[in-house]
Protein backbone atom coordinates (compact mmCIF):
# COMPACT_ATOMS: atom_id res chain seq x y z
CA UNK A 1 0.00 0.00 0.00
CA UNK A 2 1.13 3.43 -0.99
CA UNK A 3 0.26 6.58 0.99
CA UNK A 4 -0.46 9.90 -1.17
CA UNK A 5 1.63 12.59 0.53
CA UNK A 6 -1.00 14.76 -0.39
CA UNK A 7 -3.63 13.89 0.31
CA UNK A 8 -3.42 10.75 2.85
CA UNK A 9 -5.29 8.22 0.77
CA UNK A 10 -4.18 4.95 0.30
CA UNK A 11 -3.66 4.25 -3.25
CA UNK A 12 -3.19 0.91 -4.81
CA UNK A 13 -0.06 0.20 -7.33
CA UNK A 14 -0.98 -0.03 -10.29
CA UNK A 15 0.64 -0.69 -13.61
CA UNK A 16 0.71 1.84 -15.95
CA UNK A 17 -0.54 4.11 -13.49
CA UNK A 18 -1.03 7.29 -15.04
CA UNK A 19 0.38 10.51 -13.89
CA UNK A 20 -2.00 12.39 -11.48
CA UNK A 21 -0.54 15.83 -10.87
CA UNK A 22 -1.02 16.42 -6.84
CA UNK A 23 -2.89 19.72 -5.98
CA UNK A 24 -3.28 21.94 -2.87
CA UNK A 25 -5.20 24.34 -2.70
CA UNK A 26 -4.87 26.72 0.17
CA UNK A 27 -8.16 28.41 1.61
CA UNK A 28 -12.42 27.85 0.61
CA UNK A 29 -13.56 31.22 -0.15
CA UNK A 30 -15.30 31.85 -3.45
CA UNK A 31 -12.02 31.57 -5.54
CA UNK A 32 -10.56 28.39 -3.85
CA UNK A 33 -13.91 26.64 -3.93
CA UNK A 34 -14.58 27.47 -7.37
CA UNK A 35 -11.51 25.96 -8.28
CA UNK A 36 -12.08 22.87 -6.24
CA UNK A 37 -15.34 21.85 -7.77
CA UNK A 38 -14.28 22.99 -11.36
CA UNK A 39 -11.94 20.04 -10.62
CA UNK A 40 -14.01 17.55 -8.88
CA UNK A 41 -13.90 14.06 -10.75
CA UNK A 42 -11.89 15.33 -13.49
CA UNK A 43 -9.26 12.74 -13.97
CA UNK A 44 -5.59 13.39 -13.73
CA UNK A 45 -5.39 15.75 -10.40
CA UNK A 46 -6.01 15.30 -7.54
CA UNK A 47 -7.07 17.80 -5.03
CA UNK A 48 -6.28 18.44 -1.11
CA UNK A 49 -8.24 21.87 0.24
CA UNK A 50 -7.01 22.92 3.45
CA UNK A 51 -8.86 25.63 5.25
CA UNK A 52 -9.00 27.33 8.67
CA UNK A 53 -12.58 26.57 8.84
CA UNK A 54 -14.96 23.46 7.49
CA UNK A 55 -17.08 25.59 6.17
CA UNK A 56 -17.42 28.08 3.05
CA UNK A 57 -19.06 31.13 4.21
CA UNK A 58 -21.05 34.02 2.16
CA UNK A 59 -19.18 36.94 2.81
CA UNK A 60 -21.30 39.65 1.42
CA UNK A 61 -24.30 38.49 4.01
CA UNK A 62 -22.10 38.89 6.91
CA UNK A 63 -23.53 42.03 8.09
CA UNK A 64 -27.12 40.33 8.21
CA UNK A 65 -26.00 37.84 10.96
CA UNK A 66 -24.43 40.83 12.96
CA UNK A 67 -27.42 42.59 12.85
CA UNK A 68 -29.31 39.52 13.86
CA UNK A 69 -31.08 39.19 10.46
CA UNK A 70 -29.63 35.89 9.80
CA UNK A 71 -28.30 33.02 11.14
CA UNK A 72 -24.80 32.25 10.77
CA UNK A 73 -25.84 28.44 9.42
CA UNK A 74 -27.79 30.44 6.83
CA UNK A 75 -24.36 31.64 4.92
CA UNK A 76 -22.17 28.77 5.90
CA UNK A 77 -22.18 25.46 3.94
CA UNK A 78 -20.01 22.35 4.97
CA UNK A 79 -17.06 21.79 2.08
CA UNK A 80 -17.80 18.11 3.27
CA UNK A 81 -21.19 18.27 1.80
CA UNK A 82 -20.02 20.10 -1.09
CA UNK A 83 -17.64 16.79 -2.59
CA UNK A 84 -19.85 13.65 -1.06
CA UNK A 85 -19.34 11.81 -3.86
CA UNK A 86 -15.67 12.52 -5.15
CA UNK A 87 -13.41 10.82 -6.00
CA UNK A 88 -10.11 13.23 -6.37
CA UNK A 89 -11.19 15.99 -3.79
CA UNK A 90 -10.14 15.70 -0.04
CA UNK A 91 -10.45 18.51 2.66
CA UNK A 92 -8.02 18.74 5.47
CA UNK A 93 -8.79 21.32 8.66
CA UNK A 94 -5.64 22.83 8.99
CA UNK A 95 -3.65 26.16 10.11
CA UNK A 96 -0.98 26.93 7.49
CA UNK A 97 1.95 27.84 8.98
CA UNK A 98 4.18 28.73 5.90
CA UNK A 99 4.80 27.00 2.42
CA UNK A 100 8.11 26.17 0.95
CA UNK A 101 8.01 26.69 -2.54
CA UNK A 102 12.03 24.75 -2.95
CA UNK A 103 10.75 21.57 -1.60
CA UNK A 104 7.03 22.05 -2.95
CA UNK A 105 5.60 21.34 0.80
CA UNK A 106 2.71 23.20 2.89
CA UNK A 107 3.63 23.04 6.65
CA UNK A 108 0.04 23.05 8.97
CA UNK A 109 -0.56 22.33 12.51
CA UNK A 110 -1.52 18.91 11.65
CA UNK A 111 1.80 18.36 9.61
CA UNK A 112 3.25 18.74 6.15
CA UNK A 113 1.82 18.58 2.55
CA UNK A 114 3.81 18.04 -0.76
CA UNK A 115 2.08 19.42 -3.79
CA UNK A 116 3.20 18.98 -7.74
CA UNK A 117 1.00 22.51 -7.86
CA UNK A 118 0.22 24.95 -5.54
CA UNK A 119 -2.93 27.20 -5.37
CA UNK A 120 -2.79 29.99 -2.78
CA UNK A 121 -6.58 31.35 -2.49
CA UNK A 122 -6.54 32.89 1.32
CA UNK A 123 -8.29 35.80 0.72
CA UNK A 124 -8.26 39.12 2.78
CA UNK A 125 -9.13 39.94 6.42
CA UNK A 126 -9.43 43.44 8.22
CA UNK A 127 -6.95 46.39 7.60
CA UNK A 128 -6.58 48.41 10.70
CA UNK A 129 -3.52 50.24 9.22
CA UNK A 130 -1.00 49.38 12.45
CA UNK A 131 -3.59 50.44 14.85
CA UNK A 132 -3.28 48.30 17.35
CA UNK A 133 -6.27 50.03 19.38
CA UNK A 134 -8.52 49.91 16.58
CA UNK A 135 -7.75 46.22 16.26
CA UNK A 136 -7.91 45.40 19.82
CA UNK A 137 -11.34 47.47 20.71
CA UNK A 138 -12.98 47.96 17.55
CA UNK A 139 -15.16 44.86 15.62
CA UNK A 140 -14.23 43.47 12.49
CA UNK A 141 -16.96 41.81 10.34
CA UNK A 142 -14.61 39.50 8.12
CA UNK A 143 -15.42 36.00 8.92
CA UNK A 144 -19.00 34.07 10.52
CA UNK A 145 -17.44 34.03 14.20
CA UNK A 146 -16.27 37.69 14.04
CA UNK A 147 -20.14 38.42 12.84
CA UNK A 148 -21.53 36.56 16.01
CA UNK A 149 -19.00 38.28 18.04
CA UNK A 150 -20.59 41.84 17.04
CA UNK A 151 -24.47 40.63 17.61
CA UNK A 152 -23.67 39.64 21.11
CA UNK A 153 -21.77 42.67 21.45
CA UNK A 154 -24.75 45.09 20.40
CA UNK A 155 -27.83 42.92 22.11
CA UNK A 156 -25.39 43.02 25.30
CA UNK A 157 -25.26 46.79 25.26
CA UNK A 158 -28.44 47.00 25.20
CA UNK A 159 -29.42 45.04 27.95
CA UNK A 160 -26.51 46.91 29.91
CA UNK A 161 -28.55 50.15 28.58
CA UNK A 162 -31.18 49.19 30.56
CA UNK A 163 -29.24 49.95 33.78
CA UNK A 164 -27.03 52.42 32.55
CA UNK A 165 -26.57 56.13 34.23
CA UNK A 166 -27.34 58.96 31.35
CA UNK A 167 -23.57 59.30 29.96
CA UNK A 168 -23.47 55.54 29.92
CA UNK A 169 -26.62 54.91 28.11
CA UNK A 170 -25.76 57.49 25.33
CA UNK A 171 -22.47 55.64 24.71
CA UNK A 172 -23.96 52.51 24.32
CA UNK A 173 -26.18 54.11 22.26
CA UNK A 174 -23.94 55.59 19.82
CA UNK A 175 -22.39 53.69 17.51
CA UNK A 176 -19.44 54.16 14.86
CA UNK A 177 -19.18 52.73 11.75
CA UNK A 178 -16.04 53.45 9.93
CA UNK A 179 -15.34 53.36 5.97
CA UNK A 180 -18.65 54.00 3.40
CA UNK A 181 -18.02 51.10 1.06
CA UNK A 182 -20.84 48.55 0.45
CA UNK A 183 -20.15 47.20 4.08
CA UNK A 184 -20.23 50.26 5.94
CA UNK A 185 -22.96 50.96 3.74
CA UNK A 186 -25.36 47.63 4.35
CA UNK A 187 -24.87 47.61 8.24
CA UNK A 188 -25.30 51.30 9.10
CA UNK A 189 -28.88 50.97 7.15
CA UNK A 190 -29.56 47.81 8.93
CA UNK A 191 -28.38 49.55 12.37
CA UNK A 192 -31.00 52.62 11.34
CA UNK A 193 -33.85 49.97 10.40
CA UNK A 194 -33.41 47.97 13.76
CA UNK A 195 -33.77 51.29 15.94
CA UNK A 196 -36.74 52.80 13.95
CA UNK A 197 -38.59 49.11 13.77
CA UNK A 198 -37.67 46.31 16.24
CA UNK A 199 -35.38 48.08 18.65
CA UNK A 200 -38.20 50.24 20.80
CA UNK A 201 -40.31 47.34 20.83
CA UNK A 202 -37.48 45.22 22.44
CA UNK A 203 -36.68 47.86 25.05
CA UNK A 204 -39.35 50.57 25.93
CA UNK A 205 -37.91 51.98 28.69
CA UNK A 206 -35.68 53.04 26.39
CA UNK A 207 -35.49 56.35 24.14
CA UNK A 208 -34.09 55.22 21.15
CA UNK A 209 -34.64 58.99 19.33
CA UNK A 210 -31.11 59.84 21.35
CA UNK A 211 -29.47 56.74 19.74
CA UNK A 212 -26.95 57.93 16.67
CA UNK A 213 -25.56 55.74 14.05
CA UNK A 214 -22.05 57.84 12.68
CA UNK A 215 -20.99 56.32 8.97
CA UNK A 216 -17.45 57.90 9.00
CA UNK A 217 -15.59 58.07 5.43
CA UNK A 218 -12.42 59.59 4.87
CA UNK A 219 -13.38 60.03 1.26
CA UNK A 220 -15.58 62.49 -0.26
CA UNK A 221 -18.59 60.22 -0.96
CA UNK A 222 -19.77 56.99 0.39
CA UNK A 223 -19.42 53.56 -2.23
CA UNK A 224 -16.68 55.18 -3.66
CA UNK A 225 -16.07 52.78 -6.30
CA UNK A 226 -19.77 53.28 -7.80
CA UNK A 227 -21.47 56.00 -9.99
CA UNK A 228 -21.83 59.25 -8.86
CA UNK A 229 -26.06 59.18 -9.26
CA UNK A 230 -25.68 55.57 -6.68
CA UNK A 231 -22.88 57.93 -4.63
CA UNK A 232 -25.38 60.42 -3.78
CA UNK A 233 -28.65 58.12 -4.41
CA UNK A 234 -26.96 55.99 -1.14
CA UNK A 235 -26.00 59.01 1.15
CA UNK A 236 -29.35 60.25 0.55
CA UNK A 237 -31.22 56.61 1.40
CA UNK A 238 -29.16 56.76 4.39
CA UNK A 239 -30.08 60.21 5.83
CA UNK A 240 -33.44 59.31 5.42
CA UNK A 241 -32.96 56.55 7.51
CA UNK A 242 -31.40 58.49 10.17
CA UNK A 243 -27.93 57.93 9.77
CA UNK A 244 -25.27 60.59 10.29
CA UNK A 245 -22.86 60.83 7.30
CA UNK A 246 -19.90 62.45 8.03
CA UNK A 247 -17.41 62.67 4.78
CA UNK A 248 -13.98 63.39 4.90
CA UNK A 249 -13.39 62.31 8.49
CA UNK A 250 -10.71 59.88 9.40
CA UNK A 251 -10.43 58.08 12.23
CA UNK A 252 -7.17 58.67 14.62
CA UNK A 253 -7.95 56.15 17.14
CA UNK A 254 -10.16 54.45 19.28
CA UNK A 255 -9.67 53.71 23.52
CA UNK A 256 -12.76 51.38 23.80
CA UNK A 257 -14.75 54.36 24.98
CA UNK A 258 -13.77 57.29 22.61
CA UNK A 259 -13.36 57.43 18.85
CA UNK A 260 -11.05 60.24 18.23
CA UNK A 261 -10.92 61.88 14.78
CA UNK A 262 -7.49 63.37 13.40
CA UNK A 263 -9.63 67.13 13.18
CA UNK A 264 -9.56 66.41 17.21
CA UNK A 265 -13.25 65.76 17.48
CA UNK A 266 -14.33 62.45 19.74
CA UNK A 267 -17.20 60.41 20.22
CA UNK A 268 -18.17 58.37 22.78
CA UNK A 269 -18.91 55.28 22.34
CA UNK A 270 -19.01 51.15 23.03
CA UNK A 271 -18.56 49.77 19.91
CA UNK A 272 -17.13 50.94 16.29
CA UNK A 273 -17.57 48.21 13.58
CA UNK A 274 -14.70 48.67 11.14
CA UNK A 275 -15.75 48.29 7.53
CA UNK A 276 -12.66 50.56 6.30
CA UNK A 277 -10.31 48.59 4.73
CA UNK A 278 -9.12 44.99 3.67
CA UNK A 279 -5.59 43.79 3.41
CA UNK A 280 -4.33 39.63 2.10
CA UNK A 281 -3.58 36.93 3.82
CA UNK A 282 -0.08 36.09 2.36
CA UNK A 283 1.33 32.67 4.08
CA UNK A 284 4.44 32.62 4.95
CA UNK A 285 6.84 31.87 2.51
CA UNK A 286 6.08 33.90 -0.22
CA UNK A 287 9.17 36.06 -1.49
CA UNK A 288 8.29 39.56 0.38
CA UNK A 289 9.34 41.18 -3.11
CA UNK A 290 6.39 40.13 -4.40
CA UNK A 291 3.92 41.25 -2.20
CA UNK A 292 2.34 44.89 -3.24
CA UNK A 293 -0.31 47.39 -2.00
CA UNK A 294 -2.85 45.96 -0.06
CA UNK A 295 -0.82 42.93 0.94
CA UNK A 296 -1.47 41.35 -2.40
CA UNK A 297 0.72 38.21 -4.33
CA UNK A 298 1.91 39.66 -7.93
CA UNK A 299 0.71 36.90 -10.40
CA UNK A 300 0.85 36.75 -14.40
CA UNK A 301 -2.40 37.29 -16.44
CA UNK A 302 -2.74 33.61 -15.90
CA UNK A 303 -2.40 33.66 -12.02
CA UNK A 304 0.96 32.51 -11.96
CA UNK A 305 2.72 33.82 -8.82
CA UNK A 306 5.83 35.80 -10.38
CA UNK A 307 9.00 33.88 -10.23
CA UNK A 308 7.67 30.09 -9.32
CA UNK A 309 6.28 27.75 -11.65
CA UNK A 310 4.01 25.80 -10.27
CA UNK A 311 2.65 27.92 -7.55
CA UNK A 312 -0.38 30.09 -8.62
CA UNK A 313 -2.68 33.24 -6.57
CA UNK A 314 -6.36 33.47 -7.03
CA UNK A 315 -8.75 35.58 -5.60
CA UNK A 316 -8.73 38.77 -3.20
CA UNK A 317 -4.64 37.76 -2.69
CA UNK A 318 -4.13 38.11 -5.85
CA UNK A 319 -2.82 41.37 -7.33
CA UNK A 320 -2.80 41.04 -11.52
CA UNK A 321 -1.96 44.00 -13.88
CA UNK A 322 -3.76 44.71 -16.82
CA UNK A 323 -4.60 47.34 -19.27
CA UNK A 324 -8.17 47.34 -17.88
CA UNK A 325 -6.95 47.28 -14.33
CA UNK A 326 -3.29 48.59 -14.02
CA UNK A 327 -3.65 48.39 -9.88
CA UNK A 328 -5.12 44.83 -9.83
CA UNK A 329 -8.65 44.08 -9.91
CA UNK A 330 -11.15 44.71 -6.94
CA UNK A 331 -11.75 42.34 -4.67
CA UNK A 332 -14.99 41.14 -5.31
CA UNK A 333 -16.64 37.79 -4.70
CA UNK A 334 -17.35 37.65 -8.88
CA UNK A 335 -13.65 37.64 -9.62
CA UNK A 336 -12.55 35.31 -7.76
CA UNK A 337 -14.82 33.28 -8.76
CA UNK A 338 -13.95 33.66 -12.61
CA UNK A 339 -10.25 33.61 -11.53
CA UNK A 340 -11.17 29.93 -10.52
CA UNK A 341 -12.98 29.47 -13.55
CA UNK A 342 -9.98 29.90 -15.53
CA UNK A 343 -7.44 28.76 -13.45
CA UNK A 344 -9.37 25.26 -13.77
CA UNK A 345 -9.35 25.04 -17.66
CA UNK A 346 -5.48 26.19 -17.75
CA UNK A 347 -5.47 22.86 -15.50
CA UNK A 348 -7.05 21.00 -17.04
CA UNK A 349 -5.73 21.55 -20.46
CA UNK A 350 -2.55 21.12 -19.31
CA UNK A 351 -3.31 17.98 -17.64
CA UNK A 352 -4.24 16.68 -21.04
CA UNK A 353 -1.93 18.80 -23.44
CA UNK A 354 1.71 19.84 -21.42
CA UNK A 355 1.80 22.41 -24.48
CA UNK A 356 -1.84 23.64 -24.15
CA UNK A 357 -1.64 27.58 -24.21
CA UNK A 358 -3.09 29.00 -21.57
CA UNK A 359 -5.96 31.88 -21.51
CA UNK A 360 -5.35 34.98 -20.16
CA UNK A 361 -8.03 35.79 -16.86
CA UNK A 362 -10.13 38.53 -17.99
CA UNK A 363 -12.31 40.05 -16.03
CA UNK A 364 -15.46 40.97 -17.54
CA UNK A 365 -17.17 43.50 -14.95
CA UNK A 366 -21.02 42.46 -14.30
CA UNK A 367 -21.99 45.61 -12.61
CA UNK A 368 -21.88 46.84 -9.06
CA UNK A 369 -24.73 46.77 -6.12
CA UNK A 370 -25.21 47.77 -2.45
CA UNK A 371 -28.48 47.86 -0.32
CA UNK A 372 -29.17 50.35 2.10
CA UNK A 373 -32.31 48.82 3.66
CA UNK A 374 -36.00 48.32 2.81
CA UNK A 375 -36.66 48.53 -1.12
CA UNK A 376 -33.30 51.40 -0.96
CA UNK A 377 -30.76 49.71 -3.15
CA UNK A 378 -28.33 51.28 -5.90
CA UNK A 379 -26.98 49.11 -9.07
CA UNK A 380 -24.92 50.09 -11.55
CA UNK A 381 -24.36 48.08 -15.16
CA UNK A 382 -21.50 48.65 -17.32
CA UNK A 383 -22.53 47.84 -20.49
CA UNK A 384 -25.58 49.73 -21.12
CA UNK A 385 -24.12 51.89 -18.69
CA UNK A 386 -27.57 52.49 -17.08
CA UNK A 387 -28.01 53.08 -12.70
CA UNK A 388 -31.29 52.16 -11.09
CA UNK A 389 -32.52 52.25 -7.37
CA UNK A 390 -35.23 51.65 -5.08
CA UNK A 391 -37.30 48.95 -5.24
CA UNK A 392 -36.61 47.32 -7.97
CA UNK A 393 -32.35 47.64 -7.51
CA UNK A 394 -33.21 46.17 -4.15
CA UNK A 395 -34.71 43.15 -5.78
CA UNK A 396 -32.17 42.61 -8.37
CA UNK A 397 -29.58 42.57 -5.03
CA UNK A 398 -31.83 40.10 -3.75
CA UNK A 399 -32.09 37.67 -6.42
CA UNK A 400 -28.36 37.82 -7.06
CA UNK A 401 -27.48 37.13 -3.14
CA UNK A 402 -29.49 34.06 -3.53
CA UNK A 403 -28.33 32.69 -6.70
CA UNK A 404 -24.70 32.59 -5.02
CA UNK A 405 -25.73 31.61 -2.08
CA UNK A 406 -24.69 27.32 -1.69
CA UNK A 407 -27.53 25.12 -1.02
CA UNK A 408 -31.26 24.72 -1.84
CA UNK A 409 -31.99 24.65 2.12
CA UNK A 410 -29.62 27.77 2.63
CA UNK A 411 -31.52 29.77 -0.23
CA UNK A 412 -34.88 28.85 1.13
CA UNK A 413 -34.09 29.22 4.64
CA UNK A 414 -32.61 32.79 3.61
CA UNK A 415 -35.80 33.28 1.50
CA UNK A 416 -38.19 33.08 4.31
CA UNK A 417 -35.98 35.09 6.60
CA UNK A 418 -36.42 38.38 4.32
CA UNK A 419 -40.10 37.93 3.80
CA UNK A 420 -40.80 37.68 7.31
CA UNK A 421 -39.01 40.80 7.93
CA UNK A 422 -40.34 42.20 5.21
CA UNK A 423 -43.83 42.09 5.95
CA UNK A 424 -43.16 41.42 9.82
CA UNK A 425 -40.62 44.73 9.97
CA UNK A 426 -38.93 42.39 12.51
CA UNK A 427 -36.25 40.08 13.25
CA UNK A 428 -35.97 37.29 14.92
CA UNK A 429 -32.39 35.88 15.89
CA UNK A 430 -31.49 38.24 19.23
CA UNK A 431 -30.57 35.76 20.99
CA UNK A 432 -27.99 36.10 23.31
CA UNK A 433 -25.19 33.62 24.76
CA UNK A 434 -23.48 34.80 27.41
CA UNK A 435 -20.57 32.20 27.80
CA UNK A 436 -19.70 33.25 23.91
CA UNK A 437 -20.21 36.93 25.20
CA UNK A 438 -17.73 36.55 27.87
CA UNK A 439 -14.79 34.59 26.27
CA UNK A 440 -15.32 37.63 23.31
CA UNK A 441 -14.60 39.99 26.16
CA UNK A 442 -11.84 37.70 27.73
CA UNK A 443 -9.65 37.78 24.30
CA UNK A 444 -10.34 33.80 24.29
Amino acid sequence: MLVSPLSGLLLRPEKNRKYCMRMVIIGGGFAGLQLARRLNNKEGVEVLLIDRFNYHQFQPLFYQVATGGLDASNISFPLRKVFHNSKNVRIRLAEVKNISPNTNTVHTDIGDFEYDTLVVATGAGTNFFGNSNLEKHAYPMKSTTEALQLRHHLIHNFEDALNATPDELQQILNIVVVGAGPTGVEVSGTLAEMKNDILPKDYPEIDFSKMQIFLLEGSNHTLLNMSDKSKEQSQRYLEQLGVNVQLNTIVKDYDGSHVTLTNGERISTRTVIWAAGIKGNVPMGIDPDLVVRGNRIKVDRQNKVLGYYNVYAIGDIASMETPKYPNGHPQLANVAINQGKTLATNILNRVKNPNAPLIDFEYKDKGNMATVGRNKAVVDLPKPKIHFGGFFAWLVWMGLHLVLILGVKNRMQIFLNWIYKYFTFDQSLRLLFQDFYKNRKAGN
